[in-house]
């Protein structure tokens, strides 16, 4: 794959409590695109950065960050929950006065993104999930594991995208069992385009069709790529994403006057 450029130093907003949350940030015409990385990713993964390339070479509003914990933002990931990503992707979108976004996310990324979304109506004009992987606190751990976690431990697993093993904390999960959304409609009624290989391993394809399913929504339309893995950044899917995030944007513009 072609290689891809971080295009610059990042910039930081200070939340309330202190938290400094890394960001890029390239001005233009909106709805900006915002992308959500995955869990234990940052904005210097290769969709991130294809997408911010495109959004630069046509003149749109792109934002990338990394949460707290993750990353060049500070904090430490043991103190991370999907809330407390939620309201920094929330603030950041507030301070850079962004008023339309597309959310892009990726994994679990795909679930903060219908969080943020349900959080912020008026402002989320579509959605595009890449394996999304909501409620995977709830499915993607075992009742034993679940056991352990409700008693204040932390779970190790075989990391297969690195060295080092992957945490579960605590406090991340009690607070994913305290946000799913699979059981419920799910308050959006924008576009949705989700894109997700047969072959992963980690998020089954059958959530983006469950997902489909709970989005309120009557505009949601799943791609399937047959032989897809869960990470989806061979230079096919990527070519797949911008077009899907272009045609999104493109086909939902208010029509000129």
């Amino acid at each position: 794959m072609t290689e891809t450029v971080v295009p610059f130093p990042p910039q930081y907003l200070t939340l309330a409590d202190g938290r400094r949350i890394a960001y890029r940030f390239t001005a233009g015409a909106g709805p900006a695109i915002v992308f959500l990385p995955g869990y234990l990713s940052d904005m210097t993964g290769s969709k991130a950065l294809a997408l911010f390339a495109m959004a630069q070479a046509n003149g749109r509003a792109c934002l990338l960050l990394d949460y707290s914990g993750c990353g060049e933002s500070g904090g430490e990931f043991a103190n991370a929950t999907l809330s407390r990503w939620r309201d920094e992707v929330i603030a950041l979108i507030e301070a850079l006065e962004l008023d339309e976004v597309v959310l892009v996310g990726s994994s679990t990324g795909g679930w903060l993104m219908l969080l943020v979304a349900e959080a912020l109506p008026d402002r989320v004009r579509g959605l595009v999930g890449i394996a999304p992987a909501p409620d995977h606190t709830d499915w993607g751990i075992a009742q034993m594991d679940k056991a352990l976690l409700a008693d204040g431990a932390t779970l190790w697993e075989e990391n297969p995208y690195g060295p080092e093993p992957t945490p579960t904390h605590p406090g991340f999960w009690a607070d994913g069992q305290a946000n799913l959304m699979l059981d419920r409609e799910i308050a959006f009624d924008g576009p949705v385009r989700l894109l997700h290989g047969q072959r992963d391993t980690d998020v089954p394809f059958d959530i983006s069709l469950r997902l489909a399913e709970h989005l309120r929504s009557s505009e949601v339309q799943v791609t399937l790529i047959k032989d897809g893995d869960h990470r989806l950044s061979r230079e096919s899917d990527i070519r797949l994403l911008l077009g899907t995030v272009a045609h999104l944007i493109l086909t939902h513009e208010p029509a000129a006057t």
